[in-house]
């Protein structure tokens, strides 16, 4: 890839993080709490939750999709739920199992995380199935993050066998493909609050 295309696919995508978050940030609390609802019923509902035993999820930070109720379902439902431990200096997650919000700290950029001190560490081997937040997504399972790059080393590196399912708001969909880059990871399934894109080659 050239240095051009690569440098007109950052401002694309610097272009687009900017408008959909922005969109997304004005969605008041309640509208963005009930959107998260739906979306965490789809979710739920889905064979591929149903099947898994281990998944890690992120948990929610800002205006993203909310995930913490998750934190209370998932044992009730007999599935064990894990969250990323960001370490910054060496550009990677590790997964913590997570039982109880109030354990969790704020972390790399305020972003609430497990105390590693109170939480167990996850082989990420064990995980069925990864929730990965977002800035935009398409309707090819191309997906955006935020620029660092540590949901797509994580499912290269730890978890390539995990079903990566992207959580987000209707207003993060655009039409078109994204201008993605070789080290981003595409989805295999894509949860809205109004529609549930697969993009695998099974029917579930």
């Amino acid at each position: 890839m050239s240095s051009h295309i690569t440098q007109t696919a950052q401002t694309e995508r610097r272009k687009l993080r900017t408008q959909v978050l922005g969109a997304r940030d004005a969605l008041s609390m309640q509208a963005r709490q009930q959107k998260s609802d739906q979306i965490l019923k789809a979710l739920i509902s889905h064979e591929r939750f149903i099947q898994a035993k281990t998944i890690f999820s992120y948990i929610n930070f800002r205006s993203e999709v909310i995930t913490t109720s998750l934190i209370k379902l998932c044992p009730s439902l007999n599935k064990r739920l894990c969250a990323p431990l960001t370490l910054q200096k060496e550009f990677r997650l590790v997964p913590y199992e997570v039982a109880n919000e109030t354990l969790l700290q704020p972390g790399y950029w305020g972003i609430p995380e497990p105390d590693p001190l109170r939480h167990q560490p996850v082989a990420p081997e064990e995980i069925d199935l990864i929730l990965l937040p977002g800035s935009v997504f398409d309707r090819f399972g191309g997906r955006l993050g935020y620029g660092g790059g540590f949901y797509d080393r994580f499912i290269v590196t730890m978890a390539p066998e995990s079903i990566t399912v992207g959580l987000a708001f209707d207003l993060q969909l655009v039409a078109d493909p994204l201008p993605l880059l070789p080290h981003d990871q595409k989805l295999d399934y894509l949860i809205t609050e109004s529609t549930i894109l697969n993009f695998t080659k099974d029917q579930l």
